[in-house]
């Protein structure tokens, strides 16, 4: 049997417009050359993610769904270092043609990006208050 905590339940999504409008409503963001990643600090425990992958990012659905399969599990891999985060996770065109290693690596970047991206903002907002 699997590991339980590489699992990618119902509560580690996004499944709502709801939930996907109040990430892009109010959303930090980091970026490479194959995806842009908005991320709003949530109230949950864990990370939960949303998937936007566009015609304009990949034509063919066979292309969407390689990368929502590639995006997915670098996520289901890096959810426990996350913090209580809601991500939207947008495909730029060039990671259609990336391999699935390339494409590891850029994800893996970038959640360390945002890891400490929330680190200096909770920093921030605390020193403010004291």
């Amino acid at each position: 049997m699997g590991d339980y905590r590489l699992a990618f339940p119902r509560a580690a999504r996004l499944l709502t417009p709801h939930d996907f409008g109040r990430v892009f409503a109010g959303a930090d963001r980091v970026s490479d050359r194959y995806f842009t990643v908005l991320f709003r600090v949530s109230d949950r425990s864990t990370a939960r993610l949303g998937l936007a992958v566009g015609r304009k990012a990949a034509s063919r659905a066979v292309d969407r769904n390689r990368i929502k399969r590639i995006a997915r599990d670098s996520f289901r891999h890096q959810r426990a270092s996350l913090p209580p985060v809601d991500v939207v996770l947008m495909a730029r065109p060039a990671a259609r043609h990336a391999s699935r290693v390339d494409l590891h690596g850029a994800l893996a970047n970038l959640w360390q990006r945002l890891v400490k991206r929330c680190e200096q903002s909770s920093h921030a907002s605390s020193g403010s208050t004291s």
